[in-house]
Formats: C-alpha cells, structure tokens, sequence
C-alpha cells in the first residue's frame, strides 16, 4: 500500500536565547512593546507535517507520497528527499515564493516566541489529489486552509480512505467545517487539547465523533493514548523516552506509525503502540528528522517496550 501525505513542508529556524523573556519584557509597557533578543545559537531544520511524516514513515519501510507547495529556496531540502529515496514527484515548486518558515526562539525556561510565514503553503489548494498513482491511504495534516479543505473533499470522490489530523491548523474552521472533515474522514487523529477544541467546535463528544469514524485517536503525551473504536476506548501505553530532548515532531512520528498500523491492516493495539513507540523515539532526538530509525531497530525496540513482536 501506498499512503498519500497532504500537509506542510517547512524549514524550521530554531533560535535559543540564554537568558529569561521575563526579564527584558516590561509588563506595563507591554502596549509599545519593542526589544530584541541576541541569539547567538541557531540550526535550522527540516519540518513541516508532510515532510516529517513522510521521514519516519519511509524509515520504517512504508511507502509515502508527501503532497505539499513549496518555494524557490527548497532546492536543499528536495535533495534531502531524494537521498533518503522519498518520492518527491507530487511537491509543487510555486515560484517567487519562499517554502514556508518558521522562526522560533526558545529561552532558559523554554518559553517560545514564535513567527511563521506560510509562503508557498498558501497555494496548497492548487494541487490536486493524483488519482492515478496508486495510492490506497492518506492522511489530511496541517497545510494551507483550502488545500485541506479541497484534498479531502478529493479524497473522499476518488474513494480513498483518509485520516483527518488537523493539529495547529485547528482554528483555522469552524464547527461545520470540521463536522464536514469528520463526515468525510475514516479516521480522526487530535492531541488532547486538540480535542477538547474540537469537541468545543463541533458540540461532538469524543464517543459521538468514533460513532462517525473508523476509530478516533486522541494523544496525551507522556499519559499515552486514546483510541475510541465504535464504543470502545482502547488506552494505548506511553514509552519511556532514553531522553526527554525535543517534543518537537513527536505527533508527526506518532502518525506516521499510525499510517503504517493502517497499512498493514494491524490491530489498533498493535498500531497504538507502534505510534506510541516512534514519538519516544523522535523526542530523544533535537529538531523533526534527526532521529535515525530503520525497520529492524524499530521491531526490537517494539519487543523490548512491549515484550510482544511487531509482527507487521
């Protein structure tokens, strides 16, 4: 099976200031605010949804088609793709734009300030859903609002079972757009506080939206997971991390493990673990894709954790 991978392709610039906002930050002046911060430490990374999703995936022997827009300085980026054997045919240069960015600067007591320009993810509604490249599964993550809007829809007419994660692109719909992903949708993947906005959005119990889906997933980080399958709740265990490093891209490991529990038809407790699983991996490691993980090393950690094989 073959999963398609709508979602965001980003360069994450990550900044870490060595002192304390709260100390450069008047509070009573906070109306005519104005200060910089020095940051001598930076990295940038490879992220966004699709391209994240699309790593841990391929890593783990599934087969991902990322689907995303980018800009003219993702030239670096598509290379990486290619090296590591990702199939980048359906990632859409629009030209005179940047690939999107985002600019976060992390203090002593990980607080963050975050920008981020959506670039070329704008024009996310501009490509098309292929129809034609053999693609049995996909997953709607966090990208442009009308591409989202319109892969599902696609998806949904061209009969191809999707999973629904709308993440940190939540706000973005109202409660009858995403009453619309969920009728549309198979499966519904949200963190905790995700589904708590959801469920405030829509007036959908979490009971009410597994009735409407295949299975609805809520993570809850170092809690574990939720897996409400008809009227069934399945609490899948949390993996104790090697170390506690960088949460970020944790939800896009838990999904790609997701994608290929799905793929391989494996039960959910088999394929709530799996994901749970490669989001303790990912966290031991700073940045979306610096976590090295391969089939075999991945089914020994499965073992280990859970003292029961993979078998997928």
């Amino acid at each position: 099976m073959t999963a398609l991978i709508c979602g965001s392709l980003a360069f994450d610039n990550i900044m870490v200031f060595p002192g304390r906002f709260r100390d450069h930050i008047l509070p009573d002046r906070i109306h005519m605010l104005n200060v910089a911060f020095m940051v001598p430490e930076m990295r940038r990374e490879f992220g966004g949804c699709a391209g994240n999703i699309a790593y841990n995936l391929h890593a783990i022997g599934g087969a991902g088609l990322p689907m995303g827009t980018v800009g003219d300085d993702f030239t670096p980026y598509r290379e990486r793709l290619r090296g590591l054997g990702i199939d980048d045919r359906f990632i859409r240069l629009v030209e005179g734009r940047f690939t999107a960015q985002a600019y976060i600067t992390t203090d002593l007591d990980d607080n963050q300030i975050t920008a981020f320009h959506p670039g070329a993810m704008e024009c996310a509604h501009e490509t098309r859903v292929p129809v034609d490249a053999g693609v049995s599964i996909a997953i709607v993550a966090p990208d442009g609002r009308d591409g989202m809007v319109q892969h599902a829809e696609q998806l949904a007419e061209a009969d191809i079972p999707f999973v629904f994660d709308p993440g940190q692109g939540l706000p973005m719909f109202n409660g009858d757009e995403l009453r619309r992903f969920i009728e549309l949708a198979s499966w519904v993947t949200v963190n905790d506080y995700e589904a708590g906005l959801l469920q405030q959005k829509t007036g959908l119990a979490p009971a009410e939206i597994a009735d409407q889906v295949r299975a609805l997933v809520v993570t809850r980080g170092s809690e574990g997971s939720n897996i409400w399958v008809g009227d069934r709740r399945l609490d899948i265990p949390a993996v104790t991390a090697s170390a506690v490093t960088d949460p970020t891209g944790c939800g896009d490991a838990y999904r790609a493990g997701l994608l290929y529990g799905l793929m391989h038809e494996a039960d959910w407790e088999t394929t709530g673990r799996l994901a749970s699983l490669l989001g303790a991996l990912k966290i031991a490691s700073p940045g979306t894709q610096n976590h090295v993980l391969s089939r075999e090393s991945v089914a020994g950690a499965f073992r280990s954790a859970f003292d029961r094989d993979l078998g997928i």
